[in-house]
């Protein structure tokens, strides 16, 4: 079993839009993960905002390849059917959330494949999909999430939420060697800026293309392609949002795109605007 901590690659906090501007309208707080939990969770944060009555704040998140379970009192979601605790699978745009008025949510961010492995159901039908937990989740487990709200400290609240999610993990649990692997790839994903093909992967770690496609939509809900795709599109913003001064070609060339037309084009699918335009909003 890898010895998967909060400081291995796997982890990423990049994908907030304009996060000076989310930092302006509400306050959020990170956690990392116990030893017990960090095979399969990233890390936990906690979001809360008090808004002016009348005004929205426009969230904007370029997706990960992780499921989320929230914990969602106030500015209820439609599709949570009135429920607190939320699964949100791997969404494939832009994920964007209307902020209003008074609401504090308690998010666990899973390591890619990791909703999968520790339920054992396979991530695909949970892509591009908000629902109650109950969907994935024993009910047992989601009362207990249940009772963590901003009544509590950010400490207390990730107590009781890795007391209820250690009940997932049995201490006779067999390895799970499938989910390693997948782990193993996505951190030479991240931390290994020339592979820009999935066929890269597929010679490094000796696994064929329809293997390795297997691994990816059984745990992660999508391909290897996207996944691959949306971390350097990843890379991209965060350059932009840390300054970057250089030319939108050298940009493209660096986070691994052959051509300056084809990097403003998978930019503007899943940003929404032009980099050009998005580095010009910033400014």
């Amino acid at each position: 079993m890898g010895d998967w901590t909060n400081a291995t690659p796997t982890s990423t906090t990049a994908g907030i839009l304009r996060p000076e501007q989310l930092a302006q309208r509400t306050a959020l707080e990170r956690y990392a993960a116990g030893p017990g939990l960090q095979r399969w969770v990233e890390n936990y944060w906690v979001l809360r905002w008090d808004l002016p009555s009348g005004t929205t704040h426009a969230s904007q998140v370029l997706p990960h390849p992780a499921c989320t379970l929230s914990v969602e009192w106030g500015n209820p979601r439609p599709e949570a059917q009135g429920q607190p605790v939320v699964l949100t699978g791997v969404v494939t745009r832009r994920f964007d959330v209307a902020l209003t008025g008074r609401a504090w949510v308690f998010g666990v961010k899973l390591r890619p494949g990791g909703l999968a492995s520790l339920t054992g159901q396979s991530a695909r039908p949970w892509r591009d999909a908000v629902l109650p937990a109950r969907a994935a989740v024993p009910d047992s487990v989601v009362s207990r999430l249940e009772q963590a709200g901003p009544d509590l400290a950010g400490e207390e609240c990730v107590a009781l939420v890795e007391d209820a999610l250690a009940s997932l993990v049995a201490p006779d649990r067999p390895v799970d060697d499938r989910y390693d692997r997948l782990l193993t790839v996505l951190d030479d994903m991240l931390t290994d800026r020339s592979i820009v093909q999935v066929a890269q992967l597929e010679d490094r770690h000796a696994i064929s293309s329809r293997g390795l496609q297997r691994l990816f939509h059984h745990y992660v809900g999508v391909g290897p392609k996207w996944v691959l795709a949306r971390y350097r599109l990843h890379d991209a913003v965060s350059a932009l949002d840390g300054g970057w001064t250089g030319s939108l070609t050298d940009l493209a060339h660096a986070h691994g795109w052959y051509d300056q037309a084809h990097f403003i084009r998978d930019f503007t699918a899943l940003v929404g605007v032009a980099p050009s335009q998005y580095r010009s909003r910033r400014a």
